[in-house]
């Protein structure tokens, strides 16, 4: 029998997964960190990206979170984001146009968009495509 942990995937706007898992695989603010049944207490920031749960029984499951933090306690892992969504409810050709017009308006001196704001919708949009892509070399 694998060991497993509980691990809860909150939003500001609800809970998006509460169950047991094996691991977890996030993106610290250090760097992507794994998080086994076992590890030692944590609280990190995590960076806007793909959180990969391997569920009970070896299943994956991919989801989006915009940033936030994530807490290890004793058989607990907790995120905490302000926006976090399954990786298969992300809308890939919203965010490519999100890239593309964050890359236009850093391009553009003129732009209405100041510079700080395109590069915080560039690397969301990214960060978005990034769980997309994940969620596709996970099926294949």
């Amino acid at each position: 029998m694998a060991m497993t942990m509980h691990c809860d995937i909150v939003s500001a706007e609800q809970s998006i997964f509460s169950g047991r898992v094996e691991m977890v695989i996030a993106a610290g603010s250090l760097g992507d960190l794994g998080v086994a049944p076992g590890h030692a207490p944590l609280l990190t920031a995590l960076n806007p990206g793909p959180v990969r749960l391997i569920k009970y029984g070896g299943e994956e499951e991919v989801f989006y979170v915009s940033g936030g933090y994530l807490e290890v306690q004793r058989n607990t892992v907790t995120l905490l984001a302000d926006t976090a969504q399954r990786a298969e409810a992300v809308d890939e050709a919203a965010a490519l146009e999100a890239m593309q017009e964050a890359e236009k308006a850093m391009q553009d001196a003129n732009a209405e968009m100041d510079y700080g704001t395109a590069a915080a919708q560039l690397a969301e949009a990214s960060a978005q495509l990034r769980a997309l892509r994940q969620l596709k070399n996970r099926a294949q």
